[in-house]
């Protein structure tokens, strides 16, 4: 798919222009954050797992099971954390730390980016 370079130039400049009467009018924009980066400063005092690949995050082997991991729950480093789908694959995602788990950052059947943050351990 090749995006009309044209169509791209008048987005652009729609919104730089909507920036503008925004900017003029007093009013704050919020920026937004990565998903990938931490959502608040509390986040960096722990150890994040990220998703190694693109595709669906499922937090249990299967429907309707005990998800791999929960708030609480202590894991050791190469435990399966949850499975991600691309391509009709079910990748097993392995805890790149120990400790205990203080944070699902995805929900069950969530699309997931590459590096986005899935669980927080301490």
């Amino acid at each position: 798919m090749e995006i009309d370079k044209k169509v791209l130039k008048k987005l652009i400049d729609a919104l730089e222009d909507l920036k503008k009467t925004i900017n003029k009018k007093g009013i704050q924009l919020e920026t937004t954050v990565s998903t990938s980066e931490n959502e608040n400063n509390d986040d960096e005092n722990y150890n994040a797992v990220k998703s190694p690949i693109i595709g669906t995050a499922y937090l249990a082997p299967e429907p309707g099971a005990k998800p791999f991991v929960e708030v609480g729950k202590k894991i050791k480093k190469g435990d399966t954390i949850m499975i991600v789908e691309a391509m009709k694959t079910m990748n097993h995602v392995p805890s790149t730390h120990s400790g205990i788990v203080k944070k699902v950052s995805v929900e069950d059947g969530q699309p997931v980016e590459y590096d986005q943050i899935l669980i927080l351990v301490e």
